[in-house]
């Protein structure tokens, strides 16, 4: 099985395992989907865990304003008493003005804290140094357990423009937002490898040869926007320890030079009275016992 280090520009994303038969376009619907499926667990984990500190979110009529337009408009939350989290309230007011204030109490707050950082673990970029597969099973995983978390915490549900209902019924909308900038769209994705394109319609052999015992570099990107930058000779860290050695060397050379400015002081031809000793008959003398 050949190995895909799939990349974002210059950010590792996760492994991906196939053979050099496949298709480049089924390779790319997969590593689309997953990369796609990552970005949600992200966007939900960022979610539920404003969950846990201040509770679901107020409807769109009644997001950031202040409990006095609250009053003067005279709007009511009419979710907030049948959404409320299991085991009571923990009343923690978001300052943002999105979420409702009425937080779970800390244990709930913690089972929400805990799944988010497993469902975190699971999609990690450091599977990638850990030579681990994130699969479109690992995503899956990562979705049902933050819904089941969710669900321990607010048996009755969450509101239905909650981001975290509508992520779970992939009703989101990201128009407008910076993570609507993130996703590719498994029509407009596009893999490079070596400087060139994976093109539609061909194996992954006409780009990676044939020797499914590889593990290759591919670039993942959206349709036109040309060759990403190409992988640097040396990685960071093979870039420090060369700087560090350099560095040691050129001080080395800096403490050679020193020495060698007075080492002439010890020369035959530097000594004053070397003429006068020669004269004398005395070069050469050596006190001590023979």
């Amino acid at each position: 099985m050949v190995k895909l280090s799939i990349k974002k520009g210059d950010e590792p994303q996760f492994l991906y395992e196939t053979t050099v038969e496949a298709t480049v376009d089924d390779t790319l619907a997969e590593v689309a989907t997953i990369y796609n499926g990552r970005l949600k667990v992200q966007r939900l984990c960022a979610e539920i865990e404003d969950l846990a500190e201040h509770g679901i979110t107020l409807p769109p009529n009644m997001q950031g304003l202040t409990d006095e337009q609250v009053i003067e408009l005279k709007l009511k939350d009419e979710w907030a008493e049948k959404c409320t989290p299991q085991g009571g309230v923990r009343v923690n007011e978001d300052k943002v003005g999105r979420r409702n204030g009425q937080a779970p109490a800390e244990k709930m707050a913690e089972v929400l804290k805990k799944t988010c950082a497993e469902a975190k673990d699971m999609i990690s970029k450091k599977k990638v140094q850990a030579n681990e597969m994130v699969t479109q099973k690992t995503v899956t995983e990562a979705l049902d357990i933050l819904r089941g978390a969710v669900t321990i915490v607010y048996p009755m549900g969450l509101p239905p423009h909650d981001n975290i209902k509508m992520e779970f019924d992939n009703n989101e909308d990201l128009t407008g937002t910076q993570a609507s900038l993130d996703v590719i769209e498994e029509q407009n994705a596009a893999l490079w490898f070596s400087g060139k394109e994976m093109l539609r319609g061909k194996q992954l052999k006409d780009f990676v040869g044939k020797n499914e015992k590889t593990k290759v570099i591919a670039k993942l990107q959206k349709k036109g926007q040309g060759c990403p930058s190409r992988e640097p000779v040396v990685n960071e860290q093979q870039q420090k320890e060369m700087m560090a050695y350099y560095y040691k060397k050129q001080e080395e050379m800096k403490k050679l030079e020193k020495e060698a400015e007075d080492a002439y002081l010890d020369s035959d031809w530097a000594d004053s009275q070397a003429l006068k000793r020669n004269f004398h008959g005395l070069k050469d003398i050596k006190w001590g016992p023979r």
